[in-house]
């Protein structure tokens, strides 16, 4: 139960969500990953809310399935304890703006010279070259260039942001991807060099949007916001049930209007000639919207998703998280499972995705305290004694 990277060992000196999240990712599968923060103080998610007993909740779950050490890699010693650790290592994670690694003696060529076939993947708002190369950068900045912030809420509002900074996570889940394909070339080839990822944060949001750049440059249209409606499928919207909860409605075949139009009783609408292809539906979006929106006033949510089971609609309620708690589908796959914690026995997570059948992943425990493996990366990786350890703790080294 180790995981398909079982053996794979990261080295993450990144900090805050998006890079770390990549690092993250890998643990989960089964990686070795051991987080190096600044002495002191370490990665600023450690201050973000909510907290528990003082306890950050969000850098248990961030961060959760790594080792922690500390070092100050601009002080010389530091310098040169983490070139002795970097041989251990097949991918390190930074997202230190270009050109921060170099200053402080590990340039790309320094870091080869080491660990000839080392992964290195450099997370940055905007990428390793052009000019806004030296941009600081965070979610809102990569949601809002990439495109995504744009075209979210309602036609007549003002642009809106997720409720949660999802562009951080769309770039981890890049760099993961982008880890596991130049790993792909040293499982083909053991002889293979190394590679450096440039992942810009701001473009993985943007690629997520495949449609905007080819609708663009050949019918030179610019997207807008359109709220919960659905440019390519209708009846498609957000509709209230009687009893104040939310459920969210689309389908663009066939097929599926027609078992939503029998879901509520309407098997009028599935032969009314406006209605006959997805692109007519579409051109009289609101008509049928206003149709599923009455019917869904009408009637309480279990009613409501009672009648679209029954008809293999494609309905579905809008969950907070105390609903997808509880959700019987959830509850049967182990969607959300426990996993140790110093602090409170166990705690909830969400577990790993995808599934591996073979050699599943499992999640091991949540985020430590900063520089709890010290003594494991220092002593026992590197031979330092304790009091060689103690000393480089009362300066501040590590």
């Amino acid at each position: 139960m180790a995981g398909p990277l079982d053996g794979l060992k990261v080295l993450d000196i990144a900090t805050i969500i998006a890079a770390p999240f990549a690092a993250t990712l890998l643990a989960d599968y089964g990686a070795e990953v051991l987080k190096i923060e600044m002495p002191g103080h370490g990665d600023g998610v450690r201050s973000f809310p909510p907290f528990k007993d003082g306890k950050p909740l969000w850098w248990k779950a961030a961060n959760r399935n790594k080792k922690f050490a500390t070092l100050d890699l601009r002080t010389p010693d530091g310098l040169a304890l983490f070139k002795q650790l970097l041989p251990r290592f097949d991918v390190l994670i930074e997202n230190f703006r270009p050109g921060t690694l170099d200053r402080w003696g590990l340039s790309k060529e320094v870091l080869w010279s080491i660990q000839p076939r080392l992964v290195i993947l450099r997370a940055t708002a905007f990428g390793q070259d052009g000019p806004y190369r030296e941009r600081p950068g965070f979610a809102r900045i990569f949601e809002a260039m990439g495109g995504l912030t744009y075209i979210t809420g309602e036609s007549d509002g003002e642009p809106t942001h997720p409720g949660y900074p999802i562009g951080d996570s769309i770039g981890g889940l890049f760099g993961a991807v982008g880890v596991l394909a130049a790993l792909w070339k040293r499982a083909r080839d053991p002889n293979a060099p190394g590679e450096e990822i440039d992942l810009a944060l701001t473009e993985a949001v943007f690629r997520l949007l495949d449609v905007l750049a080819i609708e663009h440059d050949q019918l030179g249209s610019v997207r807008g916001r359109i709220g919960n409606a659905n440019g390519y499928s209708a009846p498609a919207a957000v509709f209230r049930t009687s009893d104040n909860h939310w459920v969210t409605l689309a389908g663009s075949t066939n097929a599926l209007y027609a078992a939503n139009c029998r879901a509520i009783g309407r098997p009028d609408l599935i032969d009314d000639p406006r209605f006959a292809t997805n692109d007519q539906r579409v051109a009289h979006a609101q008509e049928l919207n206003d149709v599923f929106a009455a019917w869904c006033a009408a009637h309480p949510l279990d009613e409501v998703l009672a009648k679209f089971n029954a008809a293999q609609g494609t309905l579905a309620p809008i969950y907070a998280i105390d609903q997808i708690a509880s959700d019987p589908q959830v509850v049967a796959r182990e969607v959300i499972t426990r996993v140790a914690d110093k602090d409170f026995g166990t705690v909830a997570m969400t577990n790993v995705v995808p599934r591996f059948t073979v050699d599943p992943a499992r999640l091991r425990h949540a985020a430590g305290d900063i520089g709890q493996d010290n003594r494991e990366v220092y002593r026992d990786w590197l031979g330092l004694s304790d009091p060689e350890i103690e000393q480089l703790t009362e300066r501040k080294v590590i």
